[in-house]
């Protein structure tokens, strides 16, 4: 295809697409005249791939380079894949992920000492759960332990296990909606969408059941 209907197809306008070809975001075209070149399905798949991350995860142009340099080199994992393109794992300026034999170590594992980050460990190992070291999101579970209790609140990875239990439920149908894309491209597009996009609108239907069992519960009529 021409670099219109790439476009077209993407939704990336054309002066873009010129700033990622030239920025080696995107692969060069197939030469076809002195100005002029074709490109094909891959070019889509990764210019949507691209819009993604820039438009929808907010990463800046030189991070986003990173994420594809090592997606590129990690086409046949899918699993991390996904943790490149949602940021679950660190990209190093290599563009190397880090080393697949520390994947397994629970979350929380080497973290700083404290009551927090044990209690992340604890929950984490309660739900089975094995990921990355250090993940961004166990910091965010411990630190947001850490304001609760500075304010008062007895709140521990206990009283986290029935939310950890529908966030397992919800990961399961994130994934599952995946299966449709067959393209490794096309399932990390469609996982920074899902997962960036839906997060506001989870947390909207969180307030509206909110409110809506607080009607039953003590509302007059």
């Amino acid at each position: 295809m021409r670099i219109s209907e790439l476009s077209r197809r993407s939704g990336v306008s054309i002066p873009t697409i010129k700033y990622y070809l030239r920025d080696g975001l995107l692969p060069a075209g197939r030469p076809t005249a002195a100005n002029q070149a074709e490109y094909d399905e891959d070019h889509v798949r990764r210019l949507r791939l691209i819009r993604s991350l820039i438009g929808v995860r907010g990463l800046s142009v030189s991070a986003t380079r990173d994420v594809l340099a090592a997606v590129d080199e990690q086409q046949g994992d899918m699993h991390l894949l996904l943790g490149l393109v949602l940021g679950a794992l660190p990209v190093e300026r290599s563009g190397r992920p880090p080393r697949r034999d520390d994947a397994a170590e629970p979350a929380g594992a080497g973290a700083a000492a404290g009551d927090a980050a044990q209690d992340v460990a604890a929950l984490t190992a309660e739900m089975g759960w094995k990921t990355s070291p250090n993940p961004p999101a166990a910091q965010v579970v411990a630190e947001t332990l850490e304001t609760m209790r500075a304010l008062g609140v007895d709140y521990d990875w206990r009283s986290l296990v029935p939310y950890a239990e529908l966030a397992d439920r919800a990961a399961r149908l994130d994934l599952d909606q995946l299966r449709d894309a067959g393209d490794p491209l096309q399932q990390a597009e469609r996982a920074v969408l899902l997962t960036v996009l839906l997060e506001p609108a989870l947390l909207a239907l969180r307030r509206l059941a909110q409110e809506h069992h607080s009607a039953l519960r003590f509302g007059n009529g």
